[in-house]
């Protein structure tokens, strides 16, 4: 089933891609790799989830964001590339706003891996990495960047 179709099954509803927020590209091609730029927690009301992991959100809230992330990102994926072009996932990193004390970023962050495998079968698992930050732009939870295979 192809990702399009799997979205409708699954009653996934993917949020506008997000606007550009600097002087960067969304995605960049070479060869057939695409490299997808970091993305937030974007909502389909334009809004971004915002907050710090471990004071401001539990571990369930910050899934959620890294989710929103992943619906994001398959925005930007469905305008920049078209999802049914997507070979595999190769890579993602994800990047956790979070205090000192809390550890558990890989969990976060399979709010994202979850959604993607739900999308895209086992191709949508790749390698990954999930690391805390001291803070996010906007105080987002969540930042996640992306290496995708595609169909040229």
């Amino acid at each position: 089933m192809n990702a399009e179709a799997k979205l409708k099954e699954l009653g996934i509803e993917l949020p506008p891609a997000p606007p550009k927020g600097g002087v960067y590209k969304p995605v960049v091609f070479t060869g057939d790799l695409a490299f997808v730029s970091g993305h937030g927690p974007y909502q389909a009301d334009e809004t971004y989830m915002s907050g710090k992991v471990g004071s401001d959100l539990d571990l369930e809230a910050a899934q959620k964001a890294a989710r929103q992330t992943g619906l994001a990102l398959l925005a930007t994926i469905q305008k920049e590339v078209g999802l049914d072009k997507v070979k595999r996932v190769i890579k993602l990193l994800g990047m956790v706003n979070a205090t000192p004390e809390f550890g558990e970023h890989p969990k976060v962050i399979n709010g994202c891996s979850e959604l993607f495998r739900d999308v895209f079968g086992e191709d949508g698992v790749g390698s990954r990495s999930a690391v805390g930050m001291g803070s996010l732009p906007g105080n987002i939870p969540v930042e996640i960047e992306l290496t995708i295979e595609v169909e040229r």
